[in-house]
């Protein structure tokens, strides 16, 4: 087994604890692995990690299920709006340059990241009840899908929040919620690339297996680590990575440009966080969430 296949399997479990603990994130991981260590074509890695991430939750999906933390009725609805918009953005993406793909790829990890590190405002308490609203069900589908099918990412961290915050879902029923959502929508989406791209199944069946391991994994731990951390911890991870394809797509100078503006921010926000008592990155306890934060 070649090492830059070792490296890819042994991510491909981090993919798994992603969806598993967060109900989303696969996509953001499984791009740039399949691109950067894998060395696939940003069409295949596209394609190919919508099977992966598809496969993974639904099997996660399983588990979360059991557990009583999947509300099927809003699930089936947003996932059918999301097959539909998925199928044409797979369909579209077939056709569109590798380095536009990756590069808003990227931008939609920076601002996935954003959403993860400032959280969710509690506005009301969420409950397992709650069902969302049909027409606004349809609506956040469609564009999610698009979006998901389009450039592989944008699924979880986009149909989370939209569960907790629109719905009301408590965060564990939203996260169950969101990876039957992904499943769909994910199917739907690689169905429109195999239109006009071909992958290597025995490396997607590797992927996959490895990233399933790594969910049943996440699932089980899910509600046991504490989310706000959690949350937050991945979201600067993610937005480390979604600098990396940057800085990898963009042509000189503006990939130079970037990374120096990128670490500037990076010790600018450090040097406030530790070093600056009234900056408002050191207020990351909110009344909603003592427990979670400490």
């Amino acid at each position: 087994m070649s090492l830059a296949l070792t490296a890819t399997l042994l991510l491909s479990v981090v993919i798994g604890l992603s969806l598993g603990l967060l109900g989303g994130g696969g996509s953001i991981l499984t791009v740039p692995i399949l691109t950067y260590v894998a060395g696939l074509d940003p069409k295949e890695a596209i394609a190919a990690s919508l099977f992966v991430v598809g496969a993974t939750s639904a099997v996660s999906a399983i588990t979360h299920a059991r557990n009583g933390r999947v509300k099927w009725r809003t699930g089936l609805i947003f996932g059918a709006a999301g097959m539909a918009g998925a199928f044409a953005g797979g369909l579209l993406g077939g056709h569109i340059p590798g380095t536009i793909l990756m590069i808003a790829f990227a931008l939609m990890m920076v601002a996935t990241s954003i959403a993860m590190i400032r959280g969710r405002k509690n506005k009301t308490a969420a409950t397992h009840n709650n069902e969302l609203p049909v027409l606004k069900v349809v609506l956040e589908g469609l564009v999610v899908g698009l979006v998901t099918g389009l450039v592989g990412a944008g699924g979880g961290f986009l149909i989370v929040p939209a569960l907790a915050l629109l719905g009301g879902l408590a965060m564990p029923v939203a996260v169950g919620t969101s990876l039957v959502v992904i499943a769909l929508k994910s199917f739907a989406g690689l169905g429109g690339y195999l239109t006009t791209v071909s992958l290597d199944w025995g490396l997607v069946a590797a992927v996959t297996a490895a990233a399933i391991a790594g969910s049943v994994a996440g699932s089980r731990l899910a509600g046991r680590i504490p989310e706000a951390a959690l949350r937050k911890g991945f979201g600067i991870f993610v937005l480390a990575m979604g600098v990396f394809v940057l800085v990898q797509e963009l042509p000189e100078p503006a990939n130079l440009i970037l990374a120096i503006t990128a670490a500037v921010l990076a010790a600018g926000a450090l040097t406030c966080r530790y070093a600056i008592p009234a900056c408002p990155l050191r207020k990351t306890i909110t009344p909603t969430e003592p427990a979670q934060a400490r």
